[in-house]
Order: structure tokens, then C-alpha cells, then sequence
């Protein structure tokens, strides 16, 4: 059994102060730091993903609509902007274990880190296959958007999921219960 670690958009804007930001972001941050700290080395990688919008435009509709308020389902307030401080990993997130950057939404909206690629332009489950990686611990932000569908991904793909308790955080309760649920139900450890 291999497995990776797998941390979902721990970033400036998704922390508390950022543009979208999520209650706790920053404290879920400090708690990865803390796990990587003691466990990097149990991992075959260390995977962290972004959004990584652009800045001229909607994002193929995923920023609302100058002059429009966002729906927070489908359209979302100017967040992760590529030029900006916002799309930096939150600095609570101590980064240097990891091992693979992967940059997703690159101008349409993208929530699964593995909708995403790496520098060099592999697709997330490309790079965890050639590592020979079977198993996935995930953590990040935020539980009921990016981190559900990073999960959910990663259990059609094959993978043996865990989600770590305590290093993730979500928008809101409900829609965050409700996306446990869902993770549980499709076979992920929590």
C-alpha cells in the first residue's frame, strides 16, 4: 500500500480575510503544517492544489458577472486570482514538504484538485500512478466544495480514501454535513 497526501486549496483567499473566505481555513491550515511536520516522510507525495483564476473575465462563468451578486452554487465573488496574493498558499500552511503543485480552474471553474495539472503539465491521477500510489489521505478547503469533489474523484478513480478529521474545513454546516454524508456513503474513512 503507497499512499499520498493529498491538500486541497489552502489558500489565502479560502482563509479567514480572503475574498472567499471559509471560518477556520486558517487553524486547518496550522493542523496540516502540524501533520506534515510529524508524517511527510509516511507519504510517497505530498500533493497541494490551488484554484488558479484568471484575471481578465468570468472564468467561463465561475466569477460572477460584474455588477451581479454570485449565487455561491454555480457563481462565486473574484477569488484565487493567478496575479494575486489571493491564490498564495494561506501562510499558516507550511509547504516546504511538499513534493507536487497542481494548479486547477485555470480560466473555467474547477473544484476536484484533479481536475487540475502539475507544472509540468501531468494530470493529478497521472502523477499518483506513476508513483504507484493506491491509498489517499485528504485534507484542505473546503469540505463541501473542493474537498468533496477531490474525494469523490478520487473514489471513482480507484483510490482508498481517507479524510483526516480535523484538517478540513467547510462554507457552512449543512452543506458540509451533508457532503460527509455523501463522502461516507461512497466509501471514504473519516
Amino acid at each position: 500500500m503507497t499512499r499520498a497526501l493529498i491538500v486541497v486549496d489552502v489558500q489565502n483567499d479560502f482563509v479567514e480575510g480572503g475574498s472567499l473566505a471559509v471560518s477556520g481555513g486558517k487553524a486547518v491550515a496550522t493542523r496540516i503544517s502540524e501533520h506534515l511536520a510529524a508524517h511527510a516522510d509516511d507519504y510517497a507525495a505530498v500533493v497541494a492544489s490551488r484554484d488558479w483564476h484568471h484575471a481578465a473575465g468570468t472564468n467561463d462563468g465561475h466569477f460572477a458577472e460584474p455588477g451581479t451578486d454570485p449565487d455561491f452554487v454555480h457563481t462565486w465573488p473574484v477569488h484565487c486570482v493567478s496575479t494575486t496574493g489571493g491564490s498564495d498558499y494561506a501562510p499558516e500552511l507550511a509547504t516546504d514538504r511538499v513534493t507536487h503543485h497542481v494548479r486547477k480552474g485555470m480560466g473555467v471553474a474547477a473544484y476536484s484538485a484533479f481536475e487540475g495539472v502539475t507544472d509540468d503539465g501531468a494530470t493529478l491521477e497521472g502523477l499518483l500512478r506513476d508513483l504507484g500510489v493506491t491509498e489517499l489521505d485528504v485534507t484542505g478547503i473546503a469540505t463541501d466544495y473542493c474537498v468533496r469533489a477531490t474525494v469523490l474523484d478520487a473514489v471513482r478513480a480507484g483510490f482508498g480514501v481517507r479524510l483526516l478529521d480535523g484538517m478540513h474545513a467547510g462554507v457552512a454546516p449543512e452543506s458540509s454535513a451533508a457532503a460527509l454524508a455523501e463522502m461516507l456513503g461512497a466509501g471514504v474513512v473519516a
